[in-house]
C-alpha cells in the first residue's frame, strides 16, 4: 500500500500433521504430497529440510513454475501443465477442495492430502519444525537433529530475529511504500546483517557447531541476496560477496548436500522479476549476476564444527528432483 511498510500475512491454514494425528492429519508415509516452488524461500526451506532428513520416500515433492498470476501457483513444468499425483493444473484448486470459500493467499510451501486433494497445512514456518520432529520415525539413517534440544531456545530465539529482520527484511525493504518506510527497512535489514557478520566470523554455523534448523532459514535469504534481493528489493549497501563471513558462511552451507542442490537460480530471478510487476513493470530479467563464485572454496572448516553431528550426508538426489542444470551454478 502507498506510503506504508510491508506488512506480511502471516494467517495460515493451522492445521498440522502430528505422529498422534491430533488435528485429523496423522503422520503417514506416501499419503502427503508436499507443493514447493524452488523460486520461493520459504519453500526452499522445506525441500532442503525434507532432503536433509531423508523424507524424500515418506512424502513426495510437487514443484509448481517459478511465475504465478494472480489467482495461484501453476504447475506448468509438468506434462500437460497438471501435477502428475494430484492432476491439477493450479494449487488453488487444493485450497478450494480445503475450503470452497478460501480467500487468503495461495502460498508454497503446502501440504496436500493425496486421499482428498486437500490443502492440509500452508504454515510454512511448522512445517519444517514438524518434519523434524513429528516424523522422526521416518527420517533416513544418519538424519540430522536439526533441533537438538540443549540448543533449542538460542534456536528459536535467533530465528525470530532472522525472521522479522533478515528473511522478512528484504521484503519490507522491496515493497515499502515511501521513502521514509524504505529507509527504517534498510536500516533495520542491514543491522541484523552485520550483526550475523560478526556471530559468523569465530562459529561455522549459527548455533552450535553442526547445521540446525536456524542455518536452513537464514540460507534461503542469503541465496538470493546477490541474485535478486540486492537490485530489485533495494537491499544494496553492499552484496552479500562482500561481506566475508556471511559469504563464506553461505558458500559453505551451498557445497554441503542437501543445499545448493535444492537451488535453481534461473528460476529464482524468473519468479521474482516476472511476478513483481510494481517493481519491475518490464517484467526484464537480468542476465547478471555471475554466480560461479557459490562454487569457490571457503574455508569454513577451519572453523571446526561437524556439519551433520553424528549422523551423514544425505544421498544422491533423486533423478526426478535434480535442479535443472540450467538453472544450476555452471
Amino acid at each position: 500500500m502507498p506510503g506504508k511498510e510491508f506488512t506480511r500475512d502471516t494467517r495460515y491454514i493451522p492445521t498440522r500433521i502430528t505422529a498422534d494425528g491430533r488435528d485429523g492429519f496423522p503422520v503417514e508415509p506416501g499419503r502427503y504430497r508436499l507443493v514447493a516452488a524452488r523460486a520461493c524461500p520459504w519453500a526452499n526451506r522445506a525441500i532442503i529440510v525434507r532432503r536433509l532428513l531423508g523424507l524424500e520416500d515418506a512424502i513426495s515433492l510437487g514443484l509448481p513454475g517459478p511465475t504465478h498470476d494472480a489467482r495461484s501457483w501453476t504447475f506448468d513444468l509438468d506434462p500437460g501443465g497438471r501435477d502428475p499425483v494430484l492432476g491439477i493444473e493450479r494449487l488453488q484448486e487444493a485450497y478450494f477442495r480445503r475450503d470452497p470459500n478460501y480467500s487468503r493467499g495461495i502460498t508454497v510451501p503446502a501440504i496436500v492430502d493425496t486421499t482428498t486433494g486437500a490443502v492440509a497445512t500452508n504454515d510454512f514456518a511448522q512445517i519444517t519444525l514438524d518434519l523434524s520432529t513429528e516424523w522422526r520415525a521416518h527420517h533416513r539413517d544418519g538424519a540430522p537433529d536439526l533441533l537438538p534440544e540443549q540448543h533449542r531456545d538460542e534456536i528459536d530465539a535467533v530465528n525470530q530475529r532472522v525472521f522479522t529482520e533478515v528473511n522478512n527484511g528484504v521484503y519490507r525493504c522491496g515493497f515499502a511504500g515511501s521513502q521514509q518506510a524504505y529507509d527504517q527497512a534498510y536500516e533495520r535489514l542491514w543491522t541484523a546483517l552485520d550483526w550475523l557478520e560478526d556471530r559468523l566470523r569465530d562459529r561455522r554455523y549459527l548455533v552450535g557447531d553442526t547445521i540446525t534448523e536456524a542455518d536452513v532459514r537464514l540460507f534461503t535469504t542469503l541465496v538470493r541476496f546477490d541474485a535478486v534481493y540486492h537490485g530489485h528489493f533495494k537491499c544494496n549497501r553492499s552484496k552479500l560477496a562482500e561481506m566475508p563471513a556471511l559469504w563464506a558462511y553461505a558458500r559453505d552451507l551451498f557445497q554441503t548436500p542437501g543445499f545448493g542442490d535444492t537451488v535453481d537460480f534461473q528460476q529464482i530471478k524468473r519468479h521474482y522479476y516476472v511476478v513483481h510487476r510494481d517493481i519491475n513493470p518490464t517484467a526484464i530479467v537480468p542476465a547478471g549476476p555471475d554466480l560461479s563464485g557459490w562454487l569457490s572454496v571457503h574455508g569454513r572448516a577451519d572453523l571446526g564444527g561437524r556439519p551433520f553431528g553424528d549422523g551423514a550426508p544425505p544421498g544422491p538426489v533423486r533423478d526426478h528432483e535434480r535442479v535443472n542444470p540450467a538453472g544450476a551454478v555452471g
